[in-house]
């Protein structure tokens, strides 16, 4: 009987894995707050003007136009949900507290969108209306974010 041999060509080596360990999970937010801290760069998912945005150090962001401000204000996003960098991910049970992550944004204008057309009509009536009109907008600059070291009590 001929023996069941298989044949593999000297190229074509049998794959072999190499296994990927993933980075350790941390076991408290202090240590995931750390090792957040430590990547090069970060991003948070913040409530703002009744949406959420991802937002890094030094975006601009483009809001419904907030009366109570004027450009050169500093705000201080509060409703921050989740805080990340590259490896990891932290997120709030529904926002993360405000003492462990600071996030300011400067107005820098208040300005006007694209003109914008809504044209209005009642068919067999000779009823023909067009309204045009801008919607008005504040862009804020995304300051850094920082996240505090924790105080040992």
């Amino acid at each position: 009987m001929a023996s069941l041999l298989r044949w593999c060509s000297p190229l074509r080596q049998p794959l072999t894995r190499a296994l990927h360990t993933a980075p350790a999970l941390p076991d408290s937010t202090a240590t995931a707050l750390q090792l957040i801290r430590s990547q090069p760069s970060q991003y948070v998912v913040a409530s703002f003007a009744g949406r959420k945005y991802i937002l890094t150090p030094r975006d601009m962001l483009t809001v419904p136009h907030l009366r109570d401000v004027k450009v050169g204000d500093v705000l201080v996003l509060d409703e921050i949900h989740e805080l990340g960098s590259r490896e990891y991910t932290l997120r709030g049970n529904p926002v993360i507290p405000a003492n462990k992550v600071k996030v300011e944004a400067t107005v820098v204008e208040h300005t006007k969108g694209q003109m914008e057309y809504i044209f209005k009509k009642k068919r067999r009536k000779g009823y023909r209306k067009t309204i045009q009109h801008k919607q008005p907008y504040t862009r804020l600059r995304i300051g850094s974010i920082e996240i505090p070291l924790e105080q040992s009590s």
